[in-house]
Parts: C-alpha cells; structure tokens; sequence
C-alpha cells in the first residue's frame, strides 16, 4: 500500500510524535493551520470516516482513538479549549485518504471554519 500515513505508523517515514500507543499515532502536521496543529491517526488502514464498519473491532479503535483526543489536548497544553476536525472525502477536502483528525489550538478558533 502506497499510503503515506500507514507509512509514517510503521515508522518508515519520521514525524513529530506527541502520542503513540498500539492503535494509534499522533504527531504534528507540517503544514499547522495554529500555533498546535497535530494529526491523529489510526494505525489500521482506513480511507475515511465513511469507510469505519460496524464491527466490533471497528467500532472499539475509534473509541479508543475519540477517548485519547483529550488526553494528547492536555499534553499539548490546549486547557483554553481546541477543535478537533476530520475532513471526509474529496468535498470534505480530505486530502490524505487515510482517516485521520486534526486537534488544532493554540489560539482562538473562528466560526464559521470554511
């Protein structure tokens, strides 16, 4: 598989890490869109949002992956608040097709965001 994030979870490509268990990664995004912009990832292969089945397994990795976000928020140091955004499919302007989340802080947000 040619994806550039399964690649950065297997540690054949170098980032930034904050966080990393055995299900996911979370390392900072080298283009930040705020003072802390940092991507989280699961370490399985999946598209997008869309692409997550109703399985089981499916269904507990992405818990585990919603239940780290404030744990990596406090690492960052986010206290005032952060946004936490999946971009899903090419209108959503996903733009690496491997689900993923920004947490993005730093700085006050602004709404509405596009």
């Amino acid at each position: 598989m040619d994806c550039i994030f399964c690649k950065i979870a297997a540690g054949e490509i170098p980032s930034n890490v904050v966080y990393e268990d055995e299900e996911i990664l979370c390392f900072h995004d080298l283009e930040p869109q705020a003072p802390v912009h940092v991507l989280i990832i699961p370490k399985k292969h999946f598209e997008s949002l869309s692409s997550v089945s109703e399985s089981p397994e499916d269904k507990e990795l992405l818990g585990h992956l919603m239940s780290k976000v404030g744990v990596i928020a406090e690492l960052l140091e986010l206290e005032n608040g952060y946004r936490l955004v999946n971009n899903c499919g090419v209108d959503g302007y996903q733009t690496v097709m491997h689900l993923h989340f920004h947490l993005l802080g730093g700085r006050r947000m602004t709404w509405p965001p596009g």
